[in-house]
């Protein structure tokens, strides 16, 4: 019977844990974390001390849809790091990218330390845990907006706050 009770223990938390994924789960699944990751308050206090560069890596129709004040769109399929450095000459400026969770985003903070910037961080759950925390983003029109980008229905279960877009 003690048997019984254990494994019915052990097959009941073992199938919660599976139901419930974490963002950390999730990045650690996607990303192998070759770029540090900054989380929203370590965003917002850097960016209280120092101008900091804000790189949007989603596609430009989800950010026109919402991004976070003062970020420029780079976009992932055909992004350019050749770009970047033309605009960015000092290496050493801090930099952080971001995309909905901080997936896409990594791949962008690669290719920037490959061409030697050095101080590249990746938002922490990207646009969606900053709204998650309750800041606001803007639109097209730099107005705030509730709307998100969501890219998917299925990576839109990872929004908590605002209003979902596909």
């Amino acid at each position: 019977m003690k048997n019984i009770i254990l494994y019915s223990i052990f097959f009941l938390g073992s199938f919660s844990m599976m139901g419930q994924k974490s963002m950390d789960a999730l990045l650690k699944k996607h990303n192998l974390e070759t770029v540090e990751y900054i989380t929203v308050n370590e965003l917002k206090e850097l960016q209280s001390n120092e101008k900091v560069i804000l790189l949007d890596s989603r596609e430009e129709q989800e950010y026109k849809v919402s991004h976070i004040d003062s970020a420029q769109c780079v976009g992932y399929d055909f992004f350019s790091s050749e770009e970047i450095s033309e605009e960015i000459i000092e290496k050493d400026t801090p930099i952080v990218v971001y995309c909905s969770v901080g997936i896409r985003s990594e791949d962008i903070g690669e290719q920037l330390k490959a061409k030697g910037f050095t101080n590249v961080k990746n938002l922490y759950g990207g646009i969606f845990e900053w709204k998650n925390q309750g800041n606001s983003v803007l639109d097209s029109t730099q107005t705030k907006t509730e709307n998100i980008h969501t890219f998917s229905k299925s990576w839109s279960k990872w929004l908590k706050k605002g209003n979902k877009i596909y």
